[in-house]
């Protein structure tokens, strides 16, 4: 079964960053600069997070990953456009 979840990332070095970046956009929706929505399986998340785990600095970069509920409510303000399927907007 899959779950959705919000990746978030803080990189320091900018070569590290654009390996990030380019990582986790294969996986997820682009949501703001460093703000992922991705949908996994519980082993695609486990392999997801230790294939990261390769591409960044532990001591340096800050790398958060948050489950989300199953039906999450999303609100939107301002210019954000993209919303996942299934995810209702209330304004």
């Amino acid at each position: 079964m899959k779950a959705n979840y919000l990746v978030c990332y803080d990189i320091k070095d900018e070569r590290r960053l654009q390996k990030v970046y380019n990582f986790v956009k294969t996986y997820g929706l682009h949501l703001q600069y460093s703000v992922f929505f991705c949908c996994f399986t519980w082993p695609q998340l486990q392999s997801f997070k230790a294939s990261l785990a390769k591409l960044i600095n532990l001591r340096e970069d800050d790398v958060r990953i948050y489950s989300l509920p199953e039906k999450p409510k999303l609100f939107v303000m301002g210019c954000g456009d993209r919303v996942p399927d299934g995810v209702e907007i209330f304004l």
